[in-house]
């Protein structure tokens, strides 16, 4: 008896473990439900579209999935020591002359998780850094600026 306890809680935790676990697919199901922080910024969609992926790669590890037919990019950042990691989005949409609309979308990979990799807040931050860099007329780092 005892041990049909200790598997069926084990079994209960496993389940709620994964069910709490974040995706890509959340990610753009988030975006299709009007989530995510979005800005408008007063560089061209080919610009936006390397300055988006540059912020994934400065805030993320892993690889970047592109879907330039979509206007999206998806990627995830693994494990830290405080952090179970993220996945993560960007839209790249036209927004008139010169101007396109960004929408970052983050989502801890673990809902319980209190710490993250990438905030929406941070990714737009980090955005903005860029595009002022390239304003200015100077290349993108390898590593976010200060």
């Amino acid at each position: 008896m005892r041990q049909r306890i200790v598997t069926g809680g084990a079994l209960v935790c496993a389940v709620l473990w994964l069910a709490s676990c974040q995706t890509l697919r959340d990610v753009m199901q988030a975006k299709a439900q009007g989530g995510g922080t979005t800005q408008v910024s007063p560089v061209d969609t080919e610009q936006a579209w390397t300055i988006a992926k540059t912020v994934l790669r400065w805030e993320g590890r892993d690889a970047i999935e592109e879907h330039r037919d979509q206007g999206s990019m998806l990627t995830s950042s693994g494990m830290n020591v405080l952090s179970a990691g993220a996945v993560m989005g960007a839209w790249v949409e036209p927004a008139g002359r010169g101007q396109t609309t960004v929408t970052g979308v983050t989502k801890r990979r673990m809902v319980t998780n209190v710490a993250t990799t990438l905030t929406e807040t941070t990714f737009q931050k980090r955005f903005a850094q860029a595009v002022a860099l390239v304003k200015a007329g100077h290349p993108l780092p390898r590593t976010p600026p200060e």
